[in-house]
């Protein structure tokens, strides 16, 4: 049996970390507009949560419109963050590498859920259930939650006792 070459291991950890890097902050410019855009469309009021008489039936559209596609961003986020985190697990590199990169990942997730939460704050007072949101926030919340478990490690977990 072969030992890897660590100068390559070395080579191809740096490679996944700049590229994680690099996909982190487009991902991030990418939440950041959305941002903006459902910010710039909730400007008709500044009390949360709005009744829907505080907005013209314009503005009311134009709510409903960004709020869908932050809705659909924070939902293609999670699942393809959920998708990062498990394969980050799999490869491999040294457990401290791995570390390092979700770090890097839940650096994003805090980041991210900064943004997505105006999609708890930011609303009508009366709105229809979405079972599909409350789905993708149980799955963030559990994405955030291993990732963390993952950086902390069991042997930090077993330190306490």
């Amino acid at each position: 049996m072969t030992q890897p070459d660590p100068a390559a291991a070395s080579a191809a950890f740096d490679k996944a970390r700049t590229g994680l890097w690099t996909s982190l902050q487009k991902h991030l410019q990418t939440v950041y507009a959305a941002e903006a855009d459902f910010r710039a469309a909730t400007r008709f009021t500044e009390t949360f949560p709005f009744p829907n008489s505080a907005a013209t039936p314009q503005q009311l559209l134009d709510y409903q419109h960004q709020r869908a596609v932050l809705r659909d961003l924070f939902m293609d986020e999670t699942v393809q963050l959920d998708t990062l985190v498990k394969a980050v697990r799999t490869k491999g590199y040294a457990e401290a590498d791995k570390k390092l990169l979700l770090l890097m990942i839940l650096g994003y997730l805090d980041l991210a859920d900064t943004v997505f939460s105006l999609l708890d704050t930011h609303r009508p007072s009366q709105q229809e259930p979405d079972e599909e949101l409350d789905e993708a926030r149980t799955r963030f919340e559990r994405v955030r939650n291993f990732t963390r478990l993952n950086i902390r490690g069991v042997a930090g977990l077993l330190q306490g006792f």
